[in-house]
């Protein structure tokens, strides 16, 4: 039995010292100094001992105190809130339960491993644990191993000094030694953290250990405070915008600094941060009509325009005199047969409000672009002509193509149209070009058209 003991006790202290070298934490390690007592009484035996938990507290007549340093814990974290704890312990025993005895000597090597309920209470201060172990224990010469069970308390005062109280069951394997209860209070001092760079963040949690560094970025460097770390950085040395990794935008352009060639004055980004006042293009530095749009090939200046006919002085062979494109910028004398079913099929498009020579909204693109025609031809004159459908009164019918064919040749006088080109002319329901017998007959009648007079 003696040697089944030992063996079980050389298991035990293998186990746990198997997974000493787990992930640790900062400050992995920690020593205990305290004072330990023995209690022989509160183990569920007959007299001289009591049932369990029996006066458990009962200090003056059952607990073995020796008045000085007497326990020495050496504590090695795991992982996961799991500790391994060696420790060693001296005693004089002169009370078994009730009986007295003559001091004995007590000597206790235990090993165990324990869980910390710290992190699930959430505290930083109150960090209770249970453990499971065992040992080896001597009274004088009589020594047994033992199977331990300990519930216990740091309570943190700091960093790396705590107070620490624990009780432990010592169940014994031999029948020579009694089990009994073994309470201890202690300092406990936590060390073997490094922090290489001093920048108050363990080495082990620090992603730049050698350089000092904030805690919100695992130890690594903001040198210019702009709340993104070095290494993230393209500015490090300067404040800047998260959104541009970390450099300034002085003019708040969206051009980072660097890259701006006007970095003081908000500009476009196509045109490397510098301003553009007139929306050409060419950049104000560079543009010698800045407030006036032109292209880049004239410096940023208009072409000029002299004759006022949409073609550039350059692009025209008449610069004095306006012209059409189709004739390089030279007047056409009259227009071909194409242009001009180009104009009535623009006229048959005229909508009148019902019973009026006034028109509809939607008539005013289709007058503009009749405008246009006319003025590529300024040397051409035109007879504007009024149609209506065979519906109503011969006489009403007159009178009402007349007026909007008029109507129609006020409106390209009002648009610069020489009066003197145009002639306007009704022709009521004379000259129908389709049936007035349906609906779509009728409505190809009602029309106006415009001829060449000259």
């Amino acid at each position: 039995m003696k040697n089944l003991s030992r063996l079980l006790f050389v298991v035990v202290l293998l186990m746990s010292f198997s997974t000493s070298n787990a992930q640790d934490k900062n400050n992995p390690w920690a020593i205990t100094i305290g004072a330990n007592a023995v209690d022989f009484y509160p183990v569920g035996e007959d007299a001289p001992q009591g049932g369990y938990f029996d006066e458990y507290f009962n200090t003056g007549d059952h607990w073995n105190i020796l008045p000085s340093l007497s326990t020495l814990s050496v504590s090695r974290y795991l992982s996961d809130g799991f500790v391994f704890t060696a420790t060693g312990s001296l005693n004089k025993i002169d009370k078994f339960g009730d009986d007295r005895l003559e001091d004995l000597t007590y000597f206790g090597l235990d090993g165990k491993v324990s869980y910390s309920f710290m992190n699930i209470l959430g505290s930083e201060v109150i960090d209770p644990y249970l453990g499971v172990g065992g040992g080896y224990t001597w009274v004088d010469d009589i020594g047994a191993g033992t199977l331990n069970g300990s519930l216990g308390l740091n309570f943190w005062l700091s960093e790396k000094l705590g107070i620490n109280v624990q009780s432990t069951y010592k169940h014994s394997f031999e029948d020579y030694l009694s089990k009994h209860f073994q309470h201890s209070v202690g300092l406990t001092f936590k060390f073997g953290g490094t922090d290489t760079d001093g920048d108050g963040i363990y080495d082990q949690d620090d992603a730049c250990p050698e350089e000092a560094g904030l805690e919100i970025f695992n130890g690594c460097p903001d040198s210019d405070n702009d709340g993104i770390q070095d290494s993230k950085d393209d500015c490090p040395n300067t404040p800047g915008l998260a959104e541009f990794n970390g450099c300034p935008d002085s003019d708040g352009d969206g051009v980072v600094d660097k890259d701006d060639k006007c970095p003081d004055v908000a500009g476009l980004k196509s045109l490397a941060g510098c301003p553009d006042a007139d929306g050409d293009g060419v950049a104000d530095g560079d543009d010698n009509c800045p407030n006036e749009a032109g292209p880049a090939a004239n410096n940023g200046c208009p072409w000029p325009d002299t004759d006022g006919d949409g073609i550039l002085d350059k692009d025209d062979k008449c610069p004095n005199e306006a012209g059409t494109a189709a004739n390089n910028g030279c007047p056409e004398i009259k227009p071909t047969q194409e242009v001009m079913e180009t104009l009535n099929s623009y006229a048959r498009t005229i909508l009148f409000d019902t019973g009026k020579a006034s028109f509809q909204k939607e008539t005013d693109q289709v007058l503009q672009a009749m405008v246009a025609i006319f003025k590529e031809y300024p040397q051409a004159n035109f007879a504007i002509e009024g149609h209506t459908d065979s519906v109503g009164a011969k006489s009403t019918n007159q009178a009402l193509s007349d007026r909007r064919a008029n109507a129609v040749r006020d409106y390209l006088i009002a648009n610069g149209i020489k009066a003197e080109r145009l002639t306007a002319k009704g022709y009521g329901e004379e000259n129908p070009i389709a049936t007035n017998k349906t609906r779509a007959g009728r409505a190809e009648n009602r029309r106006v058209e415009v001829k060449l007079t000259n």
